[in-house]
């Protein structure tokens, strides 16, 4: 599927990368990264991440191919709504043996962060659902057999609505959900980066 990224806005856009119907490939500078508060005190925001926005419920799968370079890298796919209130999943590069698979929940200005240990590869692919405050976020090493990641809510969005738990959206931003609008991010990118649509 191609999609249109003329309406897409950047945060902290970074000074390399190319964007087209079918992919976007970033270099990323030294020391950028999302976190909040939560355990090691510290706050940054500097990550780039290419945005497009969305009030409505959706569905998407995208492979993300990545070339790490140091301890820390990471490659994804993101929610952001503003600095407080985020999700981001993503494989954090540890060593040429290991890396850790992740995501990151932040509600309020406070991220939590659940990971499990993984052989390094250098892409993944994610599938992320989303009906109305709540969302899905899954994975596959091969683009067909997914695995679930984690559910979970964004309360910056509202309160769970029953009825959008009533039909499971199948392909990229499906039926309205009357939430406010809320930026969706197709990727995030603390490394480099090649995102196939």
């Amino acid at each position: 599927m191609n999609i249109n990224f003329d309406k897409a806005k950047w945060i902290n856009q970074p000074p390399h990368f190319t964007v087209s119907r079918e992919s976007i490939t970033i270099t990323t500078e030294p020391n950028t990264d999302l976190w909040q508060r939560t355990y090691y005190g510290f706050q940054h925001d500097n990550a780039p991440a290419i945005l497009l926005a969305s009030d409505l419920n959706f569905s998407f799968t995208t492979k993300v191919s990545f070339n790490y370079q140091a301890r820390f890298d990471q490659a994804g796919v993101m929610i952001y709504i503003d600095r407080d209130n985020w999700f981001k999943a993503s494989i954090e590069y540890e060593n040429t043996d290991m890396s850790r698979l992740g995501s990151v929940v932040t509600n309020q200005g406070y991220s939590d962060w659940a990971t499990t240990d993984i052989s390094t590869i250098t892409s993944i692919w994610y599938h992320l659902s989303r009906r109305g405050a709540d969302f899905l976020i899954e994975h596959s090493l091969n683009g067909k057999d997914f695995k679930q990641m984690r559910i979970f809510h964004l309360s910056a969005l509202g309160n769970t609505d029953a009825t959008a738990a009533k039909f499971v959206p199948t392909g990229i931003l499906l039926n309205p959900c009357g939430l406010v609008s809320m930026l969706v991010v197709l990727l995030i990118l603390l490394s480099r980066l090649h995102l196939s649509i």
